[in-house]
């Protein structure tokens, strides 16, 4: 079964469970349990710095979940994934405006990530100019009104080291934020380094619109789940919901090689 949740009903879900929430560990730290309607697993929210906050989830849900996202002002997001779908690449999406669009969740498949959100007024503080402004090569990522800019960053061994290590971090009390502050701060470093070393290992997408991307990611699952027996090109891309044109396009800007070559990466 497949559910779709508006984004009222996704809003009503997640205010009742923060309602009937664990208890928080520190005072800086919020623990939620995935709504009970949706699966099992939960979500912790940890304000690093003043207007950063760090987002931990662990969750399986029991059902395809399908959620309408509206066009909104997005923050600064940096994302990892460890554990699920798309964990190859990282995630950087800029603060700007994001399109609407559907975001699907598999049913039985554990996901770990983990997000960082933030005003883009904030690498000015953590990488700042002499001017005490954002650093020009990170323009791309404070769009204001604009729509956003969306990187996916190959994830190095680094960052997925980092990531864990912030995960299982050992510590409580200050000891244990100031231990999240550095590695935040080191996480953020390292995706944003390929913006600095001209785009290499960077994967861009602006002209592909969210749902599209996801979509993309989909028939890249598909493939590999069906390695003795593909289906064509056509196929595909109608069991996804796009043309075969942009699946080709979509299968060059994010994976940068051809729908025939995915079983081969």
């Amino acid at each position: 079964m497949t559910i779709t949740l508006t984004p009222k009903e996704e809003r009503e879900l997640w205010a009742e469970a923060k309602l009937n929430s664990l208890q928080n560990p520190e005072p800086y730290e919020f623990l939620y349990q995935v709504p009970k309607q949706l699966g099992k697993g939960y979500v912790r929210d940890i304000q690093v710095y003043p207007h950063l906050w760090l987002s931990i989830s662990d969750s399986e849900y029991h059902d395809d979940v399908l959620e309408e996202v509206p066009e909104y002002n997005h923050p600064l997001q940096f994302g990892v994934g460890l554990l699920g779908v798309n964990t190859d690449d990282t995630l950087i999406s800029g603060a700007g405006v994001q399109r609407s669009w559907t975001f699907k969740t598999p049913k039985f498949q554990r996901s770990v990530c983990l997000d960082i959100h933030m005003p883009p007024s904030l690498l000015a503080t953590f990488f700042p100019t002499e001017g005490g402004e954002i650093p020009s090569q990170f323009s791309l990522l404070a769009k204001g009104d604009d729509w956003q800019t969306m990187l996916h960053p190959k994830k190095t061994t680094a960052v997925h080291s980092v990531a864990e290590q912030i995960i299982n971090c050992p510590y409580q009390g200050i000891t244990k934020r100031m231990y999240l502050q550095v590695r935040v701060l080191e996480l953020i470093r390292l995706q944003l380094t390929p913006i600095i070393t001209d785009q290499g290992g960077v994967q861009r997408s602006p002209q592909l619109r969210p749902g599209t991307i996801t979509r993309i990611y989909h028939a890249k699952e598909i493939l590999l789940s069906r390695l003795e027996n593909p289906p064509s090109i056509l196929e595909l891309a109608q069991m996804v919901g796009v043309s075969d044109r942009t699946l080709l396009r979509g299968f060059r800007e994010l994976f940068n090689t051809t729908v025939l070559g995915i079983p081969d990466q």
